[in-house]
């Protein structure tokens, strides 16, 4: 008896601007097998000379690189990054450090993640990325901090939650330390949000679109 043809690899495209770390670990989790079922389909970055279009191009990984500078206006870029990832039919996109604003596409909606480094829906919004969140996060006294994954929408660090992961503020904390420790929280989840969409389809992602899945706490 033949067996089944194995199900369709989901199509990831990763939106990245700079070292590319995130990237390198979705890479390494699907290569291992950590996160089956999944293909990275293409790496869009909005930078030539950066570490991560170097690992994409050692993977061998699909990779274009669209500067927002080389284009009219925002929606124009936008248009150029959605035409990229329909091209690569591109089913679930993840940003991944990605620093520029991309307005979703309706046909992108609702299969469109990103990772931020704060419990949000504190420590969000326009600039609040790397360093600047951890600083803001000790300067307020909080005594956790984690990671976010969330439905990208055209608001920044704002779509609903999918997962968060909490880590501790320990006393003495600097913001590189902090990040470190919430660096590794995200090396975590993502592909576990990854590999979950994997296992339970688009359609599981877009009950928390929809509200009808509270966010998981992993």
């Amino acid at each position: 008896m033949n067996a089944a043809p194995a199900p369709p690899l989901l199509r990831l495209g990763v939106l990245i601007s700079g070292s590319g770390s995130t990237l390198a670990n979705l890479h390494a989790r699907i290569a291992d097998g950590r996160i089956p079922g999944a293909v990275i389909a293409q790496v869009v970055s909005t930078r030539a000379a950066v570490r991560g279009v170097e690992i994409a191009r050692a993977a061998g990984l699909p990779l274009a690189v669209l500067r927002p500078r080389d284009f009219p206006d925002g929606p124009a870029f936008s248009a150029a990054v959605a035409e990229r990832l329909r091209a690569a039919r591109a089913e679930l996109v993840l940003l991944a450090g990605f620093l520029s604003f991309w307005h979703v596409p309706a046909d992108f909606a609702g299969r469109t993640l990103n990772i931020h480094p704060a419990l949000l829906p504190r420590f969000g919004g326009r600039g609040m990325y790397g360093r600047h969140v951890h600083e803001a996060v000790l300067a307020a006294g909080e005594r956790e901090s984690g990671c976010t994954v969330h439905l990208v929408d055209d608001q920044y660090d704002h779509g609903p939650i999918v997962a968060q992961a909490r880590v501790p503020v320990r006393p003495g904390d600097t913001p590189a330390s902090l990040a470190e420790r919430v660096g590794t929280a995200e090396r975590e989840l993502y592909p576990a949000v990854v590999r979950a969409v994997v296992e339970h389809g688009l359609e599981w992602l877009a009950e928390f679109a929809t509200g009808r899945r509270p966010p998981l706490s992993l």
